[in-house]
């Protein structure tokens, strides 16, 4: 019996090592844990994808995907369309991909009605869980900054570094205080549900950085919980859509701000992340106006604590699974 030899091909590899059922169960529980990530605001699905040992492999496998897609209107250099579509395809780990996406559906449609009552319910007990969370989440884009290399430019250069940051705070500060929360929480208009799921995707590339938060800074938190626990299929339709159209453009730039201008971007979004804090006070009134805690603020400061204590020991956990680089030096 003979047998011609030929290279392996991506479809060959992956059947060699095909998964068990129960390696496809362990991912679908990974899939849940990053989808209830992803529905606290301050708790990122990407941190929790890092605790769990398959960042790398989903973010790849996005890539992977997105290149395939693009390759059907651009094709590489000496290959068809289809052929190359394949090739990309062919590489992505679908037995960690889709059980993983049916977990963090799971998690998001069994989940959501509970957020959104705790959300409705318990303003302000909400809010300080979620700023306490936040507060914490300071702690990843600092971390990272601290293990870029500084450019040359001494105390100017910290001078002009803090001002990003507190130019980027600002603006943001200044921008949620111009938003309608009452009509944002009952009626968002559909364009900007696309633009706020198309930037919320992109919490997808950064660790520390969580999807819900970025909607709850948008003021569509709530909206979109609602839409999720109601099953609103022109919300949910047109959210999807943006979605898809952000992990093809936004997230392939910011990838790219990470890769070429990383500290920069950092500072950025060190700012927005501060600035974001403003939709967070615990005590507000309808109009979104600042007021005094009440006569009972413990609760709320519980939570805030244990919001500050959740994300303190998720940030921990991950530090000690992933290498840490050592700060580097400018030349």
């Amino acid at each position: 019996m003979t047998s011609s030899a030929r290279p392996l091909t991506p479809a060959d590899r992956a059947g060699s090592s095909r998964p068990s059922l129960l390696g496809l169960l362990g991912n679908w529980l990974r899939g849940i844990l990053i989808g209830m990530a992803e529905l606290v605001p301050g708790v990122s699905g990407g941190t929790v994808a890092l605790v769990v040992g398959c960042y790398d492999d989903l973010i790849g496998s996005a890539a992977k995907v997105v290149r395939g897609f693009v390759s059907l209107i651009r094709p590489p250099h000496g290959q068809t369309r289809g052929a190359a579509f394949r090739s990309e395809l062919g590489d992505v780990r679908w037995s960690l991909v889709i059980p993983a996406l049916i977990g963090m559906g799971t998690a998001i449609v069994a989940l959501s009605g509970i957020m959104h009552g705790f959300v409705e319910d318990s303003p302000e007990l909400s809010r300080a869980l979620f700023a306490g969370m936040v507060l914490a989440s300071l702690l990843v884009p600092i971390s990272m900054l601290r293990t870029q290399t500084r450019a040359p430019g001494g105390a100017g250069r910290r001078v002009l570094e803090f001002a990003v940051v507190a130019a980027a705070a600002v603006a943001l500060f200044l921008l949620l205080g111009l938003r309608d929360p009452a009509r944002s929480a009952t009626e968002p208009p559909l364009p900007l549900v696309f633009l706020a799921a198309a930037i919320a995707i992109c919490a997808l590339v950064v660790p520390g950085v969580s999807g819900s938060f970025l909607l709850l800074a948008m003021g569509l938190y709530a909206p979109t919980l609602a839409a999720v626990s109601d099953r609103n299929a022109s919300y949910l339709g047109v959210f999807a859509l943006g979605a898809i159209v952000g992990l093809a453009t936004f997230v392939q730039v910011l990838s790219w701000l990470l890769r070429e201008h990383r500290r920069w971007t950092l500072l950025v979004m060190l700012g927005l992340m501060a600035g974001s804090l403003r939709a967070l006070w615990p005590w507000q009134g309808a109009d979104g106006s600042f007021r005094a805690p009440g006569p009972d603020p413990w609760p709320a400061v519980g939570l805030f604590v244990l919001g500050v204590a959740v994300v303190l020991v998720l940030w921990l956990v991950e530090r000690r699974m992933t290498p840490q680089p050592k700060p580097a030096r400018a030349a």
